[in-house]
């Protein structure tokens, strides 16, 4: 369960992302804003972690950097802008499904029949969340946060498939500071000069940086490391609801009866989809059988090393 709680720190900070990137940050420089986000959580990782990529790590980090990262942030920088706070975060929560299928080619991991029946519980919540007639819903938000969902559930099984052995906060670092670097010349030129930055904005960007980006994802890795992909990604469906109530707590955004309801049942899916405690059925735990001294040596057979 410790796997299971230090993981379900991403999707919360990833629910107030939302918030601060809407109410703080600018909204017509999302290239600037996602490599902002990135750079600064990769060179702060970096610095707990002094490690260069060897081998491989090279093209992957720039694959994951790309895909986890300079793309997934563009994009949900996007959403944020475009989406209330609630609708923004509740869109991802079809993650789970899409980490499960993504996971079985890739990394062999077959969908459990507790893991689906919880995915289309919390599906269900989402669903009674999303369709209450919440005004300022954009088209081209829900795809953009549709897109970052797809994108980050690929990228991510990815680094489960590739990250083994590898230290979790050293392969952070590199694809945060690969995704950042591709970002910067891009910004600079389609968006030109980067903007002008008050200080609620500055610590905003700090905020984002270092707690919904660097802690976020070094606890989210940390979790694919040791938890199966559709027990992450059920975890990950508290985004939703940190959003839709910080939202509610902040933005002033009405709660209904039927986003309670919806908030209850993705919180069962999440409860229901975490694993289970084996039962100790392996020899270590079973009881010493009492060896009597009058019991006759056996022979040894042809197997036995001489």
């Amino acid at each position: 369960m410790r796997w299971v709680a230090l993981t379900a720190v991403a999707p919360v900070a990833w629910g107030t992302n939302y918030f601060v990137t809407h109410e703080f940050l600018p909204a017509d420089r999302p290239l600037y804003g996602a490599a902002l986000r990135a750079l600064p959580a990769g060179l702060a990782l970096l610095a707990l972690r002094r490690r260069r990529p060897h081998g491989a790590w090279w093209w992957r980090s720039a694959v994951l950097g790309l895909l986890n990262m300079s793309v997934f942030f563009v994009l949900v920088y996007v959403a944020s802008q475009l989406l209330p706070t609630s609708i923004a975060s509740t869109v991802m929560a079809a993650s789970p499904l899409t980490m499960m299928l993504i996971a079985w080619p890739l990394v062999s991991e077959r969908p459990r029949t507790a893991h689906l029946a919880a995915a289309a519980i919390g599906l269900g919540g989402v669903c009674l969340m999303l369709l209450t007639g919440v005004k300022g819903v954009s088209v081209p938000g829900i795809l953009a946060s549709a897109a970052a969902m797809l994108v980050s559930s690929f990228g991510h099984t990815l680094t489960k498939r590739w990250s083994a052995g590898t230290d979790v906060l050293a392969s952070t670092a590199w694809q945060l500071t690969a995704g950042g670097l591709f970002l910067l010349p891009v910004a600079a030129a389609v968006e030109g000069p980067p903007p002008a930055l008050s200080t609620p904005t500055l610590l905003a960007f700090g905020y984002v940086a270092l707690v919904a980006t660097a802690l976020a994802f070094a606890a989210w890795f940390t979790g694919l490391r040791h938890l199966p992909a559709g027990t992450v990604g059920l975890i990950g469906l508290l985004n939703p609801v940190t959003g839709v109530l910080l939202g509610t707590a902040v933005a002033g955004e009405v709660v209904t009866v039927q986003q309670l309801c919806g908030l209850v049942l993705v919180l069962a899916g999440v409860v229901l989809g975490q694993p289970r405690r084996a039962g100790r059925r392996d020899s270590s735990q079973a009881p010493a059988r009492p060896i009597s001294d009058e019991r006759p040596a056996q022979a040894p057979s042809v197997r036995d090393p001489l």
